[in-house]
């Protein structure tokens, strides 16, 4: 792995503030939601992140500068650094080619006489743990590829459910979320919303060795006494009194964007439909839906004048005709 500082495009004297800006920045340039289609993008992203977690961690970022650990956060080799003299300057260590290498002979002479089991001394140096009788158990060849130690786990994933008004859903309005550290922050809804969409917040979830879980946030948007949803459109109700049924005439209609103003044609009967255009909800390619207003013919409370003046006509229709019943 690459230094982490180099990684980040900072010296090694750079503040607390200066590392978590220069990542804040990369990580917003490289992020994965934003290169769907560059690999190489999300592979940097990686890097630099893993960048990120070493120095932000000032237990770890003083053990780096001083060498005991790499970049991946591994011990370090613990022959780094050793001369050319070798070890107790004898025959052995590192000959004057440059080439590292011991030979047997090199280690007798350690227990009276007795010779030394190489695998032992390693085993000692890197952690031990080697079975005798199976040198592919435990421990490993300082000199060759050893295993690396297995990621670290994030911390575990919260669920949140957000109550969405019906209104502010159809208009795609900013909604504000408590999380469970007491922060607020606010969300833009996404096209398409409706209820179950979830929405991912990266690094809001609980904190574990390997960072930060994410928040999952579940949208269930509320019901309203006046409105219906009907895939991309509004459904409304609209009640007009007889004299505008008969006569019409022009009347003012809520909808989720404000009141606008509809006109009623004479002679329209009760359950005419209108359309308002893009009215509705927004869907997943932007193209938002329409309001159908379903008109609703009410005869007024007091029906004696309207009888009065009605006295001697009689309607000669017959609007169920058609029903053959």
């Amino acid at each position: 792995m690459a230094d982490p500082y180099s990684t980040l495009g900072v010296a090694r004297t750079a503040s607390e503030a200066e590392i978590k800006s220069a990542y804040r920045k990369l990580a917003k340039e490289l992020h994965p939601d934003r290169n769907k289609d560059n690999p190489k993008a999300a592979e940097r992203f990686s890097e630099v992140t893993n960048a990120y977690d070493l120095l932000s961690d000032k237990d770890k970022r003083a053990r780096f500068d001083r060498g005991e650990i790499d970049a991946d956060g591994n011990p370090a080799n613990p022959f780094a650094g050793m001369g050319g003299g070798g070890m107790g300057g004898g025959r052995g260590g590192f000959n004057p080619g440059g080439q590292r290498g011991f030979r047997a002979e090199d280690f007798q002479g350690f227990g009276g006489g007795e010779e030394v089991d190489l695998g032992d001394i390693f085993d000692g140096l890197f952690g031990g743990g080697r079975q005798r009788g199976n040198p592919n158990m435990g421990g490993g060849n300082p000199f060759g590829q050893g295993r690396r130690a297995p990621p670290q786990q994030k911390g575990a994933d919260i669920a949140y459910r957000l109550r969405v008004p019906f209104v502010d859903a159809a208009t795609l309005k900013q909604q504000r979320i408590t999380l469970s550290d007491g922060k607020t922050i606010d969300l833009k809804l996404p096209k398409g919303v409706e209820s179950g969409t979830q929405m991912r917040l990266k690094g809001k979830g609980q904190q574990g060795p390997g960072g930060a879980g994410d928040g999952l946030v579940t949208i269930e948007i509320e019901s309203h006494k006046l409105y219906r949803r009907e895939g991309d459109d509004v459904r409304f109700d609209l009640p007009i009194t007889l004299d505008e049924a008969v006569n019409g005439g022009k009347v003012r209609v809520p909808t989720v964007d404000g009141p606008v103003m509809m006109t009623i044609q004479p002679g329209t009967s009760g359950g005419t439909k209108l359309r308002l255009k893009g009215k509705g909800f927004t869907n997943k390619s932007g193209t938002r839906g329409d309001q159908l207003v379903t008109l609703e013919i009410q005869l007024p409370e007091d029906l004696g004048e309207l009888a009065n003046r009605l006295e001697g006509w009689k309607d000669t229709g017959d609007p169920r005709a058609g029903l053959g019943a």
